[in-house]
Order: C-alpha cells, then sequence, then structure tokens
C-alpha cells in the first residue's frame, strides 16, 4: 500500500509504467498498478464511450494520489471490483449502476473526459472538441495540468 500524501510537494515521481497501449511517452502513474489503470480505462470506455482514446486513467490516478488514503482505498476497491465485471460489457456492470461504487467512478470518468484532459503523450482530440465546445474563453484557455502533477 502507498503511503498518504500530506501536500503537493509530496508527489511522488517513481510511479509505475502506464498499460501498454497509453502511449510510449506516456506519463508515469503514481497511485495505480498497471492492471487497476487498464480495468479503470475499460470502465471509463463503458460509462464514457470514446473516453478511453485520452487516457482518463491517468488523470483519475493523479486526483487519487491527492485522496485521502481511506478515499483512495475505496475508490481503487471499486475499480478493482467493477473492473473486473467490465470485461463483461455494458451488461455486466448494469446490475451496479445505482451503487455508490459504481457512482464514484461515473463521477470521475465524467470529470476526466469532459475536463478536455488529453494524457501526454495520446494523439488524440480532447471531449471539448468532439461535443464543439468552443466559446470564445475557452479559445483563450491553456490548459495547465501541472496542478495535478502531470506534466507534458
Amino acid at each position: 500500500m502507498r503511503s498518504p500524501i500530506s501536500s503537493r510537494d509530496s508527489l511522488r515521481d517513481d510511479g509505475l509504467t502506464l498499460p501498454a497501449g497509453m502511449g510510449s511517452n506516456a506519463p508515469q502513474l503514481r497511485t495505480l498498478d498497471a492492471a487497476q489503470a487498464e480495468a479503470l480505462e475499460r470502465l471509463c470506455e463503458l460509462i464514457v464511450p470514446g473516453s478511453a482514446r485520452v487516457g482518463p486513467a491517468v488523470y483519475i490516478d493523479a486526483l487519487l494520489t491527492a485522496m485521502g488514503q481511506a478515499h483512495r482505498d475505496g475508490v481503487i476497491a471499486s475499480i478493482e471490483g467493477l473492473g473486473e465485471l467490465a470485461t463483461g460489457g455494458a451488461d455486466a456492470i448494469a446490475p451496479h449502476a445505482l451503487s455508490p461504487e459504481f457512482l464514484a467512478l461515473r463521477a470521475l470518468a465524467v470529470e476526466a473526459f469532459y475536463s478536455d484532459f488529453v494524457a501526454p503523450g495520446r494523439d488524440a482530440a480532447g471531449a471539448w472538441e468532439e461535443i464543439d465546445f468552443h466559446p470564445p474563453a475557452a479559445a483563450a484557455l491553456h490548459k495547465d495540468w501541472s496542478y495535478l502533477g502531470i506534466e507534458g
């Protein structure tokens, strides 16, 4: 079990590599292991179809790193439990759609995609392009994910 962090200065930079298919220039995972990240990507794709292309596990891993230990452990347990079920597709996880575990993962998956995050090393358009979200203020934004410990 990884130790909890108390501030941004204590974020780990010796994380595990991402699973195959997540890009050769992909950032390091700091909380999830490769199997958990793969299960999370599978869940995100079922919850928000098309989202796996942007690397939502990288974003969610960064959020998990900053969470309190008890909450982080609960989310990881949800990923492990529902991630295995997700191998059976949407029908396999449908009975769990109203469970607190699924709802927590759904919130994270939606945030990861619709925040317009694209993991470093991924050659993909973000959600804002897909949904044609182009207000003038958004055009001037420079997306900086360094507050999550994600560089690139």
